[in-house]
């Protein structure tokens, strides 16, 4: 019997290491990452993405650029090569948070010296969460001459929703200037606003009214120019379609809609939400969401997409594609008008939609109850010296010439202003409805340094522009982090009461965020990604005019940085490959 017993152990043995070699192997199987190559050429071109022909920035001459598609983990390799001729460029990697490559953020004058005319630089980072993500030029106003496009990331793990078919669209809005034109106007005396964009862009197409330019000749507005012609999305009756919905406007602020179809949210910034209903999608420049819509429409017919501009008052005509039911013809016209747009001025259902962004059942991650830093930002406009500017706590941000992460990192001395930017303004006298004179409002390349993995509150305050009753809307984007949004609420931000009604218990976790007219944010992060981070209005002309900070965190931590970032300002005399 003993023998017997002793046998049995005997077999069991190898069978439980073979059991778990298997598991082991499949684990392994797993966590197995990818290196993913590409090789990008970026150069300008004459296109026509609204039948308005002008000069383009294109990526292997397609804008919006290719898609990059990875598994959660895997490393990405970007090539780029400055074809620009006459210009540097920089390229960021949209809520990516670089861990442990802050040096590949792709911030001119933060994180890295510009990529020169004629020059080739490779990024490299791992994409360490699954979700919807850009990228986009960081190098002065580039962005808005067609360098973006949609980084998407697959999960190793099952997903808490359901789909058919995944598709992605990227709405933008179209200025027929140059960047060059829309800067100098900027920095000139007197002020020369940018105006209104001429069109709206859904997924790189528009249709710009040519008659509305009677002396321009067909050779640059031509509306039978295929480049323009509508964007349609096919789909087929009976499934369900996860859509991937991106802004990356210069200036507006949209409302998204499919005629007669409502989208459930589910996604936004790379983080599951609690799904919620909606009929217009309203979306922040920055901002990324994932919806389900359900093909169950009259399938004999197609119907529209639209984008309309809210918070501005609506001067651009709306942006319209096509939801075609197949096999319906994509060039059918719907039967319908398009649908009426949510007037541009009304606030209320743009909160009510921030408000209803929670995470998601069994995918929360609760804050920190308290912090260790609150930093007010008061959003204010400033003339300085007769120039216009944005200003925060009534300081307008400005680059270095020489990147903050490698004057540090270095210890070069004199790069930049090494007096920080105020934590908070004067709030108990400062009247956020009036234009305010702001006397005071001064330039700097000062940044916060924030002591390394403490809590940091952010409370984003909106306030009167220098025109009389007017608040613009700002969306805000941290680079390295995402952030527990906590509150939104009108009027000034009550630091003895508001916090109580902050949300510790289901708060979504975002990198992109609006603060509304006249009305305040409050966010929450934790600072345990070292490197140094912009933090800055995602409006291209209000970045450009100072609306803008940077905080610097663990940069002791931050490990030996690659020579090809160097190059410029006091990094002239380094090596670069």
């Amino acid at each position: 019997m003993v023998e017997l017993r002793l046998s049995i152990r005997a077999l069991q043995l190898p069978t439980l290491l073979i059991l778990c070699f298997f598991l082991i192997l499949g684990n392994f199987h797993k966590a197995e990452a990818r290196i993913r190559h590409h090789k990008w050429e970026v150069k300008y071109e004459f296109r026509s993405p609204d039948c308005f022909k002008k000069l383009v920035i294109t990526i292997n001459g397609k804008t919006p650029g290719p898609t990059i598609q990875a598994q959660e983990g895997d490393t990405i390799v970007v090539q780029v090569n400055n074809s620009l001729v006459t210009e540097n460029l920089s390229i960021h990697w949209h809520g990516i948070r670089q861990i442990g490559t802050p040096w590949f953020d792709g911030t001119e004058g933060v994180t890295q010296c510009p990529i020169l005319p004629g020059d080739t630089f490779i990024y490299q980072f791992v994409v360490d969460r699954p979700g919807t993500y850009l990228y986009h030029a960081h190098y002065g106003m580039q962005r808005e001459a067609g360098l973006y496009g949609m980084i998407r990331v697959a999960p190793r793990d099952p997903e808490p929703f359901a789909y058919d078919l995944d598709r992605s669209i990227i709405l933008n809005d179209w200025y027929h200037k140059s960047t060059y034109e829309q800067a100098a106007g900027l920095s000139s005396i007197p002020f020369q606003w940018v105006g209104e964009p001429q069109s709206l862009l859904i997924h790189g197409k528009g249709r710009f009214n040519c008659s509305k330019s009677p002396s321009v000749s067909t050779d640059v507005c031509d509306t039978s120019n295929p480049q323009c012609s509508p964007f349609v999305q096919t789909v087929i009756p009976g499934k369900t379609y996860r859509l991937r919905i991106a802004s990356l406007t210069a200036l507006s602020a949209l409302s998204f809609e499919i005629e007669a179809n409502n989208m459930t949210v589910v996604e936004a910034d790379g983080h599951y939400v609690e799904p919620f209903e909606v009929k217009n999608l309203f979306i922040y420049s920055g901002e990324t969401y994932s919806v389900l819509v359900k093909t169950d429409q009259d399938p004999s017919r197609n119907y529209w997409i639209t984008s309309n501009v809210v918070s501005r008052n609506r001067t651009t005509p709306p942006g319209l594609g096509m939801f075609n039911y197949y096999p319906n013809h994509p060039k059918r016209s719907p039967p319908t008008v398009p649908p009426s747009p949510p007037a541009w001025d009304d606030v209320e259902p743009r909160l009510a939609q921030s408000l209803s962004i929670k995470a998601r059942q069994g995918y929360i991650l609760k804050p920190p109850t308290t912090s260790d830093r609150v930093i007010v930002l008061l959003n204010t406009q400033n003339n300085i010296s007769e120039y216009r500017h944005w200003s925060v706590n009534n300081v307008s941000f400005t680059l270095p010439h020489t990147p903050y992460l490698i004057s540090l990192k270095e210890n070069i001395t004199g790069a930049f202003d090494p007096t920080p930017p105020p934590d908070g303004y004067d709030f108990a006298n400062y009247d956020i409805f009036s234009v305010a004179s702001n006397a005071n409002a001064t330039s700097s390349s000062g940044i916060y340094r924030l002591k390394f993995n403490t809590t940091v509150d952010i409370i984003l305050q909106n306030a009167n522009t220098m025109n009389k009753n007017n608040s613009e809307t700002h969306p805000w984007h941290l680079h390295g982090h995402d952030f527990w949004v906590l509150g939104y609420g009108k009027g000034k931000f009550d630091v003895n009461n508001d916090t109580k009604k902050y949300n510790l218990e289901n708060p979504i976790m975002k990198n992109t965020v609006p603060v509304h007219p006249f009305g305040w944010t409050a966010l929450r992060f934790r600072t345990d990604n070292p490197g140094v981070w912009a933090f800055h209005c995602h409006i291209e002309s209000h970045f450009y005019m100072g609306m803008g900070v940077v905080f610097e965190e663990g940069i002791e931590r931050v490990g030996k940085l690659p020579s090809s970032i160097m190059g410029c300002g006091q990094t002239r005399g380094f090596h670069r490959p």
